[in-house]
């Protein structure tokens, strides 16, 4: 006789095994017929999932009480979408062999070998979506059926795909003792898949959908294996969703920093300098500069030291920090001395003996730094440490590099080598809450500034039935509620994730949404007991015995390049003035005003102000629309009258029109403090005219 209790404390007792659906018609019929899935002691599940037991049961629908859209019914529901999607392609490209087809973040994909003399172009899309929408129609029920593993690989061995059957004996290593199938229909005649699920009830849930485009990728990521072809989807609840999804993305590719980068000469990724190495030019580096000049002068503040470290360490120094050989995945190869190179050559060393030694500790070599910390540990590890000593605060934009598959390289937003805006504390457990205030106190300063309020965040912590994390019960308790009530304090929505904690201490995510509604998840703040034990640190107490210090990573904007390209997208390219690259652009309408231009250019440059001058023959309307696609916040347009007047005729970027004449002198100081304040009072509020948009 299970008893189910649902979300608002009620329960619900039933003589008998149930399901999901049996709860959702018992509350009632419009929840029957909206559920998508159930939520089962935390486990996504199908709606025909059995219950013989007392569990809390949430029934899963498109939407949320609020109204807002339910992640886990888009979970389904493209999960469904891809099997859907797979089913199609099949039937109109016969011999194609599936691989793997989840649902992700932007929707979902599948992965899938087709064979030789066959292959799928976007010109296919649109059979694909019509064979899709039959499918759809029928509304044919998602059945689930399982077999025992060894039976199970036997019946794949018979169909003869390697990939399910790799699939199939990846989840069996795993511990599965079962294999289970979807069909769309009935098992034995209907389409079918092996699948973990859950899925919606049937075919017909799904709302809306589209094919959008195709990537190529590789077998188990590795670029030596088979070569796939991945199909990617979306899919939504209703058309509606849809729509509005389609245009945020049309908005999104007037926003792609890629292009946006190239147009306004921000920044240049060039193969001979090798993928996912940005070389910021002076427009980029421009901005880059501005936002450290921002955060160090918040860090002066707050007592914080600069300091310098190399861009390469020896390999001893990241096995005792842990990054090296266990991340050695996403690291450069290191660096060994050629003389032992040479010896190990004439010693016949393979280079799987080679990659051994190393990994074991028996050869010594260098290592492009991963991670800025270990440096910042020797730099406190350097001199002898007093309680009184501490905080003792060491900040950094140190760059740092890691391996990334070709494959996931992307812009500014996924590189190979990049500056982390990079701090790291040491202090006293007693001194913690306050350390991890003044860390965020930073991040929100940031936020607002730029104009990026609408965030949230999320505090990870210990998940109580694992035993992963290292340190004293007691003082992770003391760590999490320093990192909850500061996560109050910030007056923005949180939630506490149990099992999101690092394995060394909790941590404090920043998720920022952008202004079309995308989430970047930018900034961090992460409480650490595992890197001081590892490296012994030390202080003295004032009882004159020696303590370990705790350590506190934080990074406000996480990565300069990630983060920069966030910004690009978020503005348009159009940066608020003190941080675009060019702030004033002076235009004579004539050479008869030239003189005076040149006047009003050097008195901006003599402000400090990044200002230049367009005094070619063109008609001032087409040095507009030039300064315009540049994205330059001010024009200061002068004629003969206004250098008879000693004014200037202001334009705004994202404003149609001139927003009118002001005096040089008031127009000076009012850019000047614009730029010094970083916007808290702007030139335009100066004038009643419409609020230009990042996306004008």
């Amino acid at each position: 006789m299970p008893r189910i209790t649902l979300p608002d404390g009620s329960e619900r007792q039933f003589d008998g095994p149930t399901t999901p659906a049996q709860v959702a018609a018992d509350i009632g019929p419009g929840l029957a017929k909206s559920a998508l899935g159930a939520i089962i002691d935390g486990t996504l599940a199908d709606l025909d999932t059995s219950i013989d037991a007392d569990c809390e049961l949430a029934l899963v629908t498109a939407k949320t009480r609020e109204g807002e859209v339910d992640a886990n019914g888009l979970f389904l529901l493209r999960h469904s979408a891809a099997h859907v999607m797979a089913e199609a392609i099949t039937n109109l490209f016969p011999g194609v062999q599936l691989v793997y087809g989840p649902p992700v973040e932007q929707g979902f994909y599948y992965d899938m070998a087709f064979p030789d003399g066959s292959s799928v172009s976007s010109e296919d899309f649109e059979r694909i979506e019509a064979e899709m929408k039959r499918i759809v129609k029928e509304d044919r029920p998602f059945t689930r059926y399982e077999m025992p593993a060894g039976p199970g690989l036997d019946k794949l061995r018979e169909e003869g795909s390697k990939y399910k059957l790799d699939n199939a004996e990846r989840a069996i290593e795993a511990g599965s003792s079962e294999l289970s199938w979807y069909a769309t229909g009935t098992p034995g005649t209907d389409w079918e898949d092996l699948c973990r699920g859950p899925h919606v009830p049937s075919t017909g849930r799904i709302g809306a959908f589209k094919v959008m485009n195709l990537a190529s990728s590789y077998w188990h990521g590795d670029e030596k294996s088979d070569r796939l072809t991945r199909v990617y989807g979306i899919a939504f609840a209703d058309k509606k969703q849809l729509k509005k999804h389609l245009q945020l993305l049309e908005e999104a590719k007037k926003r792609d920093h890629r292009v946006l980068g190239k147009q306004l000469r921000l920044f240049h990724i060039d193969e001979q300098v090798g993928q996912g190495l940005v070389l910021w030019t002076p427009n980029g580096a421009v901005v880059r500069q501005q936002l450290q000049d921002f955060i160090g002068e918040e860090l002066r503040k707050q007592g914080y030291d600069q300091v310098f470290t190399p861009h390469i360490g020896k390999l001893d120094l990241y096995r005792t920090s842990g990054h090296f050989p266990y991340y050695q995945e996403s690291q450069y190869t290191p660096v060994i001395d050629r003389a032992q190179l040479h010896e190990f050559a004439v010693e016949g060393c393979s280079c799987s003996d080679l990659a051994n030694r190393m990994d074991e500790g028996e050869i010594e070599g260098y290592l492009l730094k991963p991670m800025n910390c270990p440096h910042h540990i020797r730099i406190y590890a350097s001199e002898q440490r007093s309680y009184r000593d501490l905080p003792v605060r060491l900040a950094e934009f140190g760059t740092v590099y890691r391996w990334e598959q070709s494959g996931e390289i992307g812009g500014l937003t996924r590189v190979r080598g990049f500056t982390q805006d990079d701090a790291h504390l040491f202090c006293r457990e007693d001194q913690i809450a306050d350390e991890v205030r003044g860390c965020l106190s930073i991040v929100k300063l940031i936020f607002n500034t730029l104009g990026m309020t609408d965030y949230r965040v999320r505090v990870g912590t210990r998940d109580p039935d694992s035993t992963k994390y290292v340190g004293d019960p007691a003082n992770w308790d003391k760590a999490e509620e320093a990192c909850r009530n500061a996560a109050k304090e910030l007056g923005a929505p949180f939630s506490e994730e149990p099992g999101e904690a690092a394995f060394y201490g909790p941590k404090i995510d920043f998720v920022v949404k952008d202004v079309i509604g995308r989430e970047w998840q930018l900034g961090t703040v992460q409480v650490d007991y595992n890197l001081p034990e590892r490296f012994d640190l030390e202080y003295v107490g004032a009882d004159n015995a020696r303590h370990r210090p705790v350590m506190i990573h934080r990074a406000p904007f996480g990565s300069m390049e990630r983060f920069v390209g966030v910004l690009i997208e978020h503005f348009a390219g159009a940066f608020p003035c003190w941080l675009a690259p060019e702030q004033v652009r002076v235009l004579p309408i004539s050479d008869k005003s030239a003189d005076y231009a040149t006047e009003v250019l050097a008195s901006l440059k003599a402000l400090g102000i990044r200002a230049t001058m367009d005094d070619g023959s063109e008609r001032i309307q087409a040095k507009v629309k030039v300064a315009a696609d540049m994205k330059v916040p001010y024009l200061a347009v002068v004629g003969p009258r206004d250098a008879e007047n000693r004014e200037v005729s202001i334009r705004a970027f994202g404003v149609d029109r001139n927003l009118g004449s002001m005096g040089l002198d008031e127009f000076l100081e009012t850019v000047a403090t614009e730029n010094r304040t970083r916007g808290e009072t702007r030139l335009i509020d100066r004038f009643q005219t419409v609020e230009p948009t990042a996306a004008d």
